[in-house]
């Protein structure tokens, strides 16, 4: 399974942009097969394979600053969106409704992570609950990351009080992963 370089590039600049000091014992945490990804410079239009380039890495950095990597993918995950979502993309997320947003998951989903599939499950005035129906290397990190993605990009759009639940998941044994988002409206 593999990664979009777009979103293998936030990791690295999390760390830079909020624990810079700590740069450099990550980069020499990470085995020998993640470090040669982040020794040349990231590409954000090329794949690279998941496990190296963004699970160990991402478990590291969460080890490392918040000694709890789940805690640290939700962060890094909510950086690589705001980062993502910047310019015009910024305008068109505050622009469209906050079902629209969270419709189009499934097309940006795939664009970050190949093969996969996520879907619009169910929905209301202010909740969706999206499944990843495909996912090959299913990791906790990685629906992490995922979440808080999820989050920061509600929170760009304007609504409030944002909640991010992964109530049923692959890496818990369940047939699909599934995220229920919930909001109010300012």
């Amino acid at each position: 399974m593999e990664i979009k370089g777009s979103a293998v590039k936030s990791i690295p600049e999390y760390i830079k942009k909020n624990h810079s000091e700590k740069y450099a014992n990550w980069l020499e945490s990470l085995p020998e097969e993640s470090q040669r990804i982040f020794q040349d410079p990231v590409l954000p239009s090329s794949w690279y394979p998941l496990k190296d380039a963004a699970i160990i890495p991402t478990e590291k950095l969460g080890e490392m600053l918040y000694g709890d990597p789940l805690k640290g993918a939700w962060q890094c995950g909510r950086h690589s969106a705001e980062v993502a979502l910047t310019g015009l993309y910024k305008f068109f997320i505050k622009a469209a409704s906050p079902f629209f947003i969270i419709s189009k998951a499934g097309k940006i989903f795939s664009t970050y992570y190949q093969p996969s599939r996520m879907e619009v499950a169910d929905k209301g005035d202010d909740w969706v609950v999206l499944q990843i129906l495909q996912f090959e290397e299913p990791h906790p990190v990685i629906e992490s990351r995922i979440a808080g993605w999820i989050e920061k990009a509600m929170e760009i759009h304007g609504v409030s009080s944002v909640n991010v639940d992964i109530v049923k998941s692959l890496t818990r044994g369940d047939k699909i992963t599934e995220i229920k988002v919930s909001w109010k409206y300012n």
